[in-house]
């Protein structure tokens, strides 16, 4: 249908010489006349003419508006076959649909709120009431000699109202023939109230100052194909309104993480994204190669190392927030490309940090929710201050009945009891719990597979074995264990902190082994020479990655770092819970794509 319609219009081209006049700023665009192949930088601009000037020519023929709305049935290809032409037509006669820019006096908000007290059908038309406004056209309709457009920009929407007694000649034809639903507009006029209650800019002019080429998906549908809202988030952002809101949303939450730890005395530094070793976390890394240095080097899994290296320097409470790369699976927890905030302070233990945790959420859901009720996925969650706080033992025995103070490091009793307490496991269950190499990885697969689904309400869950905590420091109390707590909210860990281990002696000896466990794994998965191609895929995206010693961070060590404690808060987890983001894609605007099949 379309096709028809463009076909019409280039029938009923005429020069535009006597159809478009120019402001005083741009005539000069259009004293000489073009060759073909050098066109006027200047956009297409659209001007009324005066009011004792409307007459109407009798023998202009109303033509149908919808000639420039894509038609819903056309393919993109048609659509854009059809744009390209009009474009073509525009730059023949000397008028550029790409500007450099325009000059605007208001937002869409701000003429909404200047003039919310306007009455329906008055009309503001003194000189400070005349506006000039930019955006996007995501709406239109036309009906006989008036035709609405509506307009959005960064801040929101607004009516443009466009009657054709105030266009010269056939300029109002022109106008719904040559503007499309996606095109970028600048609009010039006064500001009106229609009988119906919606404020509008009165037209007076108009130019085209990005012609689109595509058809916007169908406005009753919207852009609903999941992997493609992600993949072209740009269109996502244009169909559904509420997804920029998110990331508005994420740029508040942002600014009041720096606006928090900073008013705590906090510095921002910056660290490494290429590392020579892949440290401060297990997780399978992203290898490049350096072609000048002739050797390997990791996107960072963590930006921990590096800020304890300034601690060694002297800085006593620093701060990152910092892309994370972990070459590890998809989901709606999990992106390879993730943020996070870490900070450090000097002579504080991991008590300091449950403070600050609070502080930051607390503080960013009241700028973004302005309370501290918050609704997540159905689930009402209160962030009132103080939040609950349990050992991971309590919790694993609250659920389980299992008390593993009593098996101490009895490694075959903890999984004999485990597995006969939890006979409902699956058989992935059982075989992570079997190839447990420690009583503490005993407990924590427990409390993973049974506790943390179920911690709903803000939790500090404190005290982790010293078997999966190296980087964290020996409880001063109890045996096996450490300083170290996790953050739960909604069931998922939102953040770590530690009072961190500043003993080089220690941390090389827990290092050190944790490279010797993992390495082991990691052998014992690639000498099984009767694998399948299937297994062997599985076991390069689970263990067959190799594992290196960072040490230079040990030798900074040795130098001497003051005690300290430390936190890692995920940003993106965070954004989630005040958003009501089901899944952590709704909430980076460039998720990794999924492979297009």
């Amino acid at each position: 249908m379309e096709a028809v319609k463009a076909w019409s219009l280039s029938l009923q081209w005429r020069p535009l010489k006597h159809l478009f006049k120019t402001s005083s700023s741009s005539a000069t665009a259009f004293r000489a006349r073009r060759s073909s192949s050098s066109f006027s930088s200047s956009p297409l601009l659209i001007r009324s003419c005066s009011s004792a000037a409307t007459a109407t020519n009798p023998n202009a023929r109303n033509r149908r508006s919808s000639s420039s709305s894509s038609s819903t049935t056309s393919s993109p290809e048609s659509v854009r076959a059809i744009r390209l032409q009009k474009i073509e037509e525009l730059r023949s006669k000397g008028l550029e649909p790409y500007a450099y820019k325009w000059d605007r006096t208001h937002s869409a908000n701000q003429l909404q709120e200047t003039y919310k007290n306007l009455e329906n059908g008055e009309e503001m038309n003194g000189e400070k009431d005349n506006v000039s406004i930019a955006g996007r056209i995501v709406a239109r309709r036309a009906f006989g000699k008036l035709a609405f457009l509506t307009l959005r920009d960064d801040s929101g929407t607004i009516q443009l109202y466009c009657e054709k007694a105030r266009f010269l000649s056939d300029q109002f034809d022109q106008l719904k023939n040559l503007v499309d639903i996606g095109d970028i507009l600048g609009a010039s006029g006064s500001i009106k109230r229609t009988e119906k209650g919606e404020l509008s800019v009165y037209v007076n002019s108009f130019a085209i100052l990005t012609k689109s080429l595509l058809p916007l998906p169908d406005k009753y549908h919207g852009l609903t194909h999941v992997d493609k809202r992600y993949r072209q988030r740009y269109i996502d952002m244009i169909s559904n309104p509420e997804v920029a809101d998110v990331f508005r949303k994420r740029a508040k939450i942002v600014s009041e993480l720096r606006k928090t730890v900073e008013s705590f005395g906090f510095l921002e530094v910056e660290t490494p994204v290429l590392q020579g070793a892949a440290g401060g976390a297990e997780a399978r890394p992203f290898v490049t190669y350096h072609n000048s240095l002739g050797r390997d080097l990791y996107l960072r899994i963590a930006t921990e190392l590096h800020l304890k290296r300034m601690l060694v320097g002297g800085f006593e409470k620093v701060y990152e927030i910092g892309r994370i790369f972990r070459n590890e699976g998809i989901s709606n927890r999990h992106n390879p490309e993730f943020t996070t905030i870490e900070m450090y302070e000097a002579y504080s233990d991991y008590e300091s940090m449950i403070n600050m945790a609070e502080e930051i959420v607390t503080r960013c859901a009241l700028v973004v929710q302005g309370k501290l009720t918050v609704d997540y996925q159905g689930e009402e969650i209160c962030l009132e201050r103080p939040w609950r706080r349990e050992t991971m033992h309590n919790l694993v025995k609250e659920a389980t009945g299992i008390d593993f103070h009593e098996l101490s490091s009895d490694l075959e009793a903890a999984k004999e009891i485990t597995l006969r307490t939890l006979e409902n496991l699956g058989n992935k269950e059982k075989s992570s719990i079997g190839a447990c190499p420690s009583v503490g990885h005993v407990l924590n697969e427990v409390f993973e597979i049974v506790v943390e689904s179920k911690l709903i309400q803000p939790t500090f869950v404190l005290d982790y074995p010293v078997e999966i905590s190296p980087l964290a420091k020996r409880h001063r109390r109890h045996v096996g264990l450490t300083e170290r707590f996790e953050l739960f909210i909604c069931g998922r860990e939102l953040a770590n902190a530690f009072s961190e281990l500043t003993d080089p002696v220690d941390q090389r000896g827990r290092l050190e082994e944790q490279v010797r466990q993992h390495n082991e794994k990691r052998a014992e998965s690639l000498s099984k020479a009767d694998r399948t191609e299937e297994k062997k895929k599985e076991n390069e995206d689970d263990e067959s990655y190799e594992v290196t010693l960072d040490d230079d961070f040990l030798t900074a060590l040795e130098y001497g770092m003051p005690p300290a404690s430390g936190m890692g808060l995920g940003i993106d987890r965070l954004v989630m819970l005040l958003t009501n983001a089901a899944s952590i894609r709704d909430v980076i605007a460039f998720p990794v794509p999924r492979n297009q099949e």
